[in-house]
């Protein structure tokens, strides 16, 4: 008997605002936002922090030859890996790039093109070799990349907008809601109507409850927002995402006792992990 296609995630960076290298971070890991998810064959990444820059060598190892990569939002801490990505340096390789927080107003590539350019970058995006289309779209868009694959979108709430995604294979599904900030005591429906019943669900955990009113504005939730939405959404294992760059090993150790206590199977990603639904 066939063992079925394969569905999981894996987390290249989960650190947000800023890389947070050194002895303080390196068990969860310092990387910006990078996310890997597999649909059978099918390689779909969200995000391109700095940790792109080793999924990028591992997918060219693997032979890799066919990539849909799709951005959340685009500042600078999920955009700043793409010059560094040695996949899109191969001339068989085809990329599609999508975005669905910019419309009207700006379109994917001419932002891109903006990050690659003299004085910020030596080299422009016309540098890579891979055969690379650009693909903008409203939040709140179902999308089907490949056959079998689904991704439904919701908008956030973040400065300047961002987008939400929902994969869904198989049967089983896998959420990626990065950089939202909620409203205390008012769950965000657009969120909790993604994530409803997902067997996991990858969340912006930037704060804590107790810090979150010095940073309202700055769009980002926390932990225990993630928990109250999982369950009232009744998804099944929260993922705690894009870390604050100051938050240490052994605070987020800290963080899991109290996770755990809180959401079973709860867990928090580090670089490295990999889940499958």
């Amino acid at each position: 008997m066939s063992k079925p296609p394969p569905f999981y995630v894996r987390f290249w960076g989960v650190r947000g605002s800023i890389p947070s290298p050194g002895r303080k971070t390196q068990k969860f890991g310092g990387n910006t936002p990078t996310v890997e998810i597999r649909c059978g064959e099918r390689v779909i990444v969200f995000d391109a922090g700095t940790g792109l820059r080793a999924l990028g060598e591992n997918l060219a190892l693997e032979g890799v030859r066919e990539v849909d990569l799709f951005f959340s939002h685009t500042h600078l801490d999920h955009i700043t890996g793409l010059p560094f990505c040695s996949l899109f340096f191969r001339e068989d390789v085809r990329a599609r790039v999508w975005a669905g927080n910019l419309l009207p107003g700006h379109r994917i590539e001419s932002v891109l093109r903006s990050l690659m350019t003299t004085p910020l970058f030596p080299v422009p995006l016309d540098i890579f070799k891979a055969k690379m289309t650009y693909h903008d779209f409203q939040a709140g868009t179902t999308l089907t990349p490949a056959r079998g694959v689904t991704i439904r979108t919701a908008a956030l709430n973040h400065p300047g907008g961002c987008t939400g995604y929902r994969v869904e294979f198989r049967g089983k599904s896998i959420c990626y809601v990065t950089d939202t900030e909620h409203r205390p005591g008012a769950p965000d429906q657009a969120v909790l109507e993604l994530v409803s019943g997902a067997d996991i669900v990858i969340y912006d955990a930037t704060y804590l409850d107790e810090e979150f009113e010095r940073y309202v504005g700055w769009g980002h939730s926390t932990w225990q927002e993630g928990v109250r939405v999982c369950r009232q959404a009744r998804a099944k294992k929260l993922v705690l995402f894009h870390h604050a760059p100051d938050r240490t090993d052994a605070e987020l150790d800290r963080m899991a006792v109290k996770l755990k206590r809180a959401q079973r199977g709860a867990v928090i990603a580090r670089e490295g992990m990999r889940l499958s639904p």
